[in-house]
């Protein structure tokens, strides 16, 4: 995650698949989720949200990409698009994606920054 992205841009989640070990089960259900939410003025105070010791960013938003449903076809590869508007503030962007599988929430986060715009 060292890229630095700029409003207007697509950020892109791609998601790994992993085949399941039985060739005649179907493919379980499963959702893929990814959002950024943010501005904060550095990773501190992002972690300091994200971990509910600090109040949220004033002016705080939140961006998402549409939820993937992937078919479980060989060979798929599942991308994630989060659009990040022209006039998105800048600073750290906390990074939140999750895998739901029939009610088992998988999730996991990282820091995304956005510059201000060149």
């Amino acid at each position: 995650m060292n890229t630095v992205y700029q409003p207007g841009q697509g950020m892109m989640v791609h998601w790994i698949v992993k085949p399941g070990t039985d060739p005649a089960a179907k493919p379980a259900q499963v959702d893929l989720t990814a959002r950024l939410t943010g501005p904060y003025g550095d990773v501190s105070e992002l972690k300091s949200a994200a971990g509910g010791t600090a109040r949220p960013a004033p002016g705080e938003v939140t961006f998402e990409a549409q939820p993937v449903r992937p078919s479980g076809a060989a060979g798929e590869r599942p991308v994630s698009v989060i659009r990040i508007p022209e006039d998105a503030p800048p600073g750290s962007y906390n990074l939140i994606f999750a895998v739901d599988e029939g009610g088992g929430v998988v999730s996991g986060a990282s820091v995304v920054r956005v510059a201000p715009e060149a």
